[in-house]
């Protein structure tokens, strides 16, 4: 790969949120959210983020896009590190990049009609005015398959897969090059996954999109995805490409949560073996010293609790942090 083909490049980034207490409120700890991770997304390229609740996926997705300041670390999107970008700047990049969010019932307002809020990001960086802007609201109805009538609608009348189309036609309203998927599709039921799924793919050919798509379905994320990282307490623990990492998964993070994937054939079912972990996620706020999954891991040594394992590429593209691998 050359770097011309990279779009976004994460190196080292930190993202602690501090803990404060008493009436001066002074800090008395730190969350440990993302505690350094480094990986890129290429052009047109739909890059999976898997791992449970809680281990920082979403924090990840935010502090990329600067809705959080990263603690430490580099964003570079482009060429351009955004951890250094600040206002107009910032303010212009933004338009090249944009987030599909989680709860299609909390992301959009509810006081405003849907041509109100697919008209806000054309009005707040000035891309389109007076009747341009119904021209456009019109096409990105269109784009994600919704009827033009419902421009004159409040998002209380729509069901939960139609308020994500309306979340997807608001982040695709600047033409944006990058757009951060978190967890899309999590509160919608099964059939309408599939449709919101079809239209991402079908969006990303067309425009040659490149996806940040965090979730915690593995199967969803082996159909939609060219590469996976799986993500433990803050921390990425292996990355491969898609039919590597499943089909030969290394760490026992990794292997433990695709054991749990059903298998549609009944004969494999039956002989499917699951690796049941034990115990809870540490808390972020006082992660285990070493190794952060060796609490719950079956084959932990000595070693895992005394120093950090590696960050390193075991076969070509396939990167793992394990002392045991």
């Amino acid at each position: 790969m050359t770097d011309k083909e990279v779009l976004l490049d994460v190196k080292n980034m930190v993202k602690h949120f501090p803990i404060l207490a008493g009436v001066f409120q002074r800090q008395v700890g730190v969350v440990h959210a993302v505690d350094g991770i480094t990986f890129d997304v290429r052009k047109g390229e739909t890059f999976g983020l898997v791992g449970e609740s809680g281990c920082g996926k979403s924090t990840a997705g935010r502090t990329i896009l600067q809705l959080y300041r990263p603690t430490s670390g580099n964003v570079i999107f482009d060429g351009i590190d955004l951890t250094k970008t600040k206002g107009e700047d910032l303010r212009l990049l933004r338009r090249r990049m944009q987030m599909i969010f989680q709860d299609p019932y909390a992301s959009l307002n509810p006081r405003m009609t849907v041509a109100q809020i697919l008209a806000e990001p054309l009005v707040v960086h000035n891309a389109a005015k007076g009747k341009e802007i119904n021209e456009r609201i019109e096409e990105l109805l269109d784009i994600v398959r919704l009827s033009r009538g419902f421009a004159v609608r409040y998002p209380h009348e729509f069901s939960g897969g139609q308020r994500q189309r309306i979340g997807v036609a608001r982040a695709l309203a600047l033409e944006p090059e990058f757009i951060v998927c978190d967890e899309p599709i999590s509160a919608l039921d099964v059939s309408i996954q599939a449709q919101v799924i079809n239209l991402l793919e079908d969006l990303q050919e067309r425009y040659n999109l490149a996806y940040l798509f965090i979730a915690h379905d593995l199967s969803v994320v082996r159909h939609i995805s060219q590469r996976v990282a799986v993500m433990y307490l803050g921390l990425l623990v292996e990355m491969a490409a898609r039919d590597e990492l499943y089909s030969h998964p290394l760490h026992p993070y990794t292997q433990a949560l695709l054991s749990a994937v059903p298998i549609p054939d009944p004969l494999k079912e039956e002989k499917r073996q699951r690796i049941l972990l034990e115990g809870d996620v540490p808390s972020p706020v006082n992660p285990p010293s070493g190794c952060h999954f060796r609490t719950r891991c079956p084959l932990a040594e000595k070693i895992c609790a005394e120093k950090d394992p590696e960050w390193r590429e075991v076969a070509p593209s396939h990167w793992v942090a394990c002392h045991l691998v």
